[in-house]
């Protein structure tokens, strides 16, 4: 009676997927038909009227400034994070399938609750190009936390998960950006800190004492490690776009790609050095080389558009391949060993330390901004000084930067606890501590897995 009741609990997704799709996609419906509405720059009328008024042409459209940085953020979510999550051996359906359809989920449930903060007009939200790189910020930091429960959750509960996330995250955002007058373009305190240490505490919520049993599922082979890289090359390539893309038009947006571009080639030499270090007989780990790797982009996100200057963006690459390496070598299993936290993919190592790291050189280097290096219209427009911050001053700047640290912090503990204690009760259908890391619990897999399962059958 056990075994049929779990098999039921593992496998009975035939109502409730379809239900919980469905029932949030008719939801969206109704809810884009009564708020949503095209902005100024995408509805005909007002456009028009615009290019009247200011006596402009078409190609000056938001659209044509912002559309190139929104697809490369676009396929830092969807191919990125989706492929950089194919290094389980048994789960490359959930880690790209799931991944596509939180992230799908997500961003209409993001377009409206970032709407509803920043752009909510006459009881409409208006949405525009911007409003979709905003949306894929805030799934940016679901992909986060998804890769620390990965293999070990169903998918309902992956889209309760998102639910939850997503408006957590923008009412975070809110009080950084809007309250606290922050700047954080690349998000390492946003997306990257409040993701990792959202993630973790709803894994460690989650807790699976036997979860030692499905070591060997954990493990990669040698194509799955081969398709996470796919995933890593994506992603390093696409982070200047990721970090400059809400960034203001000309020096700043131009700045920011410049100080990740240079924090990520720095980050790549320490991480090989150091996983060579740290590994007998020096050879590489390729866990090593598909994350840490990127810890720079996350690192230098807050402080992009700053004036960090090339060479403080290769000391924070250079810093961020040495911390995000050693991690995975030494911090993962304590973690796991000591405080119950299992970190299927390491995005402590990868998105909370160097989003840790980015949040304090972003305060440090708002703290030091003086006028001879920025000028003085220079500074104004980079700290946004005007209207009620017309007075504060770079060192009082520096200190809202770090409070935004600590009030990502509380965000992601507090929330991610009562999202863990919500995804633990019985009904979401989450597998069996012998079924996690497995795609066949909730896909239909090719002849070698039924073969592979026949000869090992799923109690």
């Amino acid at each position: 009676m056990v075994c049929m009741s779990t098999m039921a609990r593992n496998t009975d997704m035939r109502w409730r997927l379809p239900v919980v799709c469905l029932l949030w996609e008719v939801a969206m419906i109704i809810l884009f038909g009564v708020f949503v509405r095209f902005n100024q720059e995408a509805d005909v009328a007002a456009w028009e009227k615009e290019k009247q008024q200011r006596n402009i042409s078409d190609i000056e459209n938001e659209f044509y400034f912002r559309y190139p940085s929104f697809q490369d953020v676009h396929v830092m979510i969807f191919v990125g994070f989706g492929f950089l999550m194919t290094f389980l051996q048994r789960y490359s359906f959930g880690a790209v399938g799931f991944n596509f359809l939180l992230a799908a989920f997500g961003i209409q449930w993001a377009l409206l609750m970032q709407g509803w903060l920043h752009t909510f007009e006459h009881g409409k939200i208006l949405i525009g190009v911007e409003s979709l790189i905003n949306a894929d910020f805030c799934v940016g930091s679901v992909c986060i936390a998804f890769g620390a429960i990965l293999g070990k959750v169903s998918p309902v509960q992956l889209l309760i998960m998102t639910l939850f996330q997503v408006t957590l995250f923008s009412v975070n955002e809110y009080i950084l950006l809007d309250l606290l007058h922050v700047k954080d373009a690349g998000g390492s305190m946003t997306i990257h800190t409040f993701g990792a240490y959202f993630g973790l505490t709803v894994t460690s919520i989650l807790y699976r004492p036997n979860l030692e049993q499905t070591k060997d599922k954990q493990e990669s082979v040698y194509h799955s490690d081969l398709f996470a890289m796919i995933g890593t090359l994506f992603l390093w390539m696409y982070w200047p776009s990721f970090n400059s893309a809400i960034s203001s038009h000309g020096d700043a947006q131009h700045r920011a790609a410049i100080n990740t571009y240079c924090s990520l080639a720095a980050c790549v030499l320490t991480s090989v050095a150091f996983s060579s270090l740290l590994q007998k007989k020096g050879r590489l780990n390729m866990v090593h080389i598909q994350n840490a790797t990127l810890a720079g982009g996350v690192a230098v996100g807050t402080s992009a558009e700053m004036m960090l200057t090339p060479y403080g963006a290769l000391i924070v690459g250079f810093i961020c391949g040495i911390v995000t390496t050693t991690g995975y070598v030494y911090i993962t299993p304590f973690l796991d060993a000591k405080l119950h936290i299992q970190d299927t993919c390491g995005v402590h190592n990868l998105h909370g330390m160097p989003g840790l790291i980015g949040g304090i050189v972003g305060a440090v280097t708002a703290a030091s901004a003086t006028e001879s290096v920025y000028g003085k219209k220079g500074l104004i427009n980079m700290f946004d000084f005007t209207g009620e911050y017309q007075d504060r001053t770079p060192s009082i700047q520096g200190g809202f930067q770090a409070a935004g640290i600590a009030v990502s912090l509380a965000m992601a503990f507090v929330g991610g606890s009562i999202v863990g204690g919500i995804l633990k009760l019985p009904f979401f259908g989450d597998p069996t501590d012998e079924n996690c890391f497995e795609d066949n619990v909730y896909w239909e897999v090719n002849t070698f897995h039924l073969v592979y399962h026949s000869n090992n059958p799923v109690r």
